[in-house]
């Protein structure tokens, strides 16, 4: 059942139009060296923040690991609530919500979702959701902004600073709206914020609950953009997402390793199927369905 609610609590967000119909040579690669070919240590105009952010919680990350490799049961559990929660963030928030516009969230839920999914370390909203619609425009494709064809680590990791990001104007219109480029201009506040969240609980927390929280969510979500792309027996160009069952367990099993679930039906707000596929993300949705704080929710047919 779709719930409804007060209208001032709907985000006035209408559905984007299809991205405008590109010249043939729009998404060509331009001659030259691609980032993909270039060192590990060069970004794209613009990027060197997000370069040297990724580089700093690697770094504190394996120094909490050797300094403190049993951080005690209160650090590990607070480290685990901010990683489940902020997965929700991302999941559904970001990704079913923003990106494929599965589920439309009332403005409070929205909010604390896009915060979780900053907090999180998934970057911007509005940049995030670009991305991704440009991601599945070219599903594996030379446009592909994350594209398993350039290499593993392209796909996993390098291209978050190697990339030339999609343009929220092009991809993302309907998200370029005040109340989402709140978030663009204090993400770095709240990513500072998650850093040192666990400071109140010494060393150990502070770099637990921290940077290793934030190594650890970050993979997790970069593991959908390279192994769940790479199933063997796809044909060059061939759209090549996989479901994985395993990496449910590394998800806190949220559904997105439901991925080939999610590519061939993405604008349904449940990516997992069936009874065993278990999918955390849908319970949420449906939780808020029934409270009123989501409405207008796709499902499978």
């Amino acid at each position: 059942m779709n719930s409804t609610g007060p209208a001032s609590l709907e985000p006035p967000r209408p559905v984007p139009p299809p991205p405008p119909s590109p010249s043939p040579a729009a998404d060509a690669l331009p001659p030259g060296l691609q980032p993909w070919e270039r060192g590990w240590f060069w970004w794209q105009k613009g990027e060197g923040l997000t370069f040297f952010w990724i580089a700093l919680i690697h770094v504190l990350g394996v120094l909490g690991v050797i300094l403190f490799p049993t951080p005690g049961p209160t650090v590990l559990l607070i480290a685990f609530v901010f990683f489940f929660l902020g997965g929700f963030g991302t999941t559904v928030g970001y990704h079913r919500s923003l990106a494929h516009l599965s589920v439309r969230l009332r403005r409070p839920a929205e909010a604390v979702l896009i915060f979780l999914a900053v907090f999180n370390g998934s970057g911007s909203p509005a940049t995030w959701a670009a991305n991704h619609r440009k991601h599945h425009a070219n599903a594996d494709k030379d446009a592909d902004i994350s594209s398993p064809r350039h290499g593993f680590w392209w796909s996993h990791l390098r291209w978050l600073w190697q990339a030339d990001q999609a343009s929220v104007k092009r991809w993302a219109p309907d998200l370029d709206r005040p109340f989402y480029r709140f978030f663009t201009r204090w993400q770095w506040a709240i990513l500072l914020l998650s850093l040192v969240a666990g400071a109140p609980l010494g060393w150990a927390g502070l770099l637990w609950i921290g940077p290793v929280r934030l190594v650890v969510s970050l993979h997790m979500q970069c593991f959908i953009n390279s192994i769940a792309h790479m199933r063997e027996n796809a044909a060059p160009g061939e759209d090549s997402s996989q479901n994985i069952a395993w990496l449910g367990l590394f998800h806190a099993f949220q559904g997105e390793n439901w991925h080939g679930n999610h590519h061939a039906k993405p604008w349904s707000a449940r990516i997992g199927w069936t009874w065993w596929q278990v999918d955390l993300g849908w319970t949420a949705i449906r939780a808020m369905e029934v409270t009123g704080l989501a409405t207008k929710v796709n499902r499978p047919k």
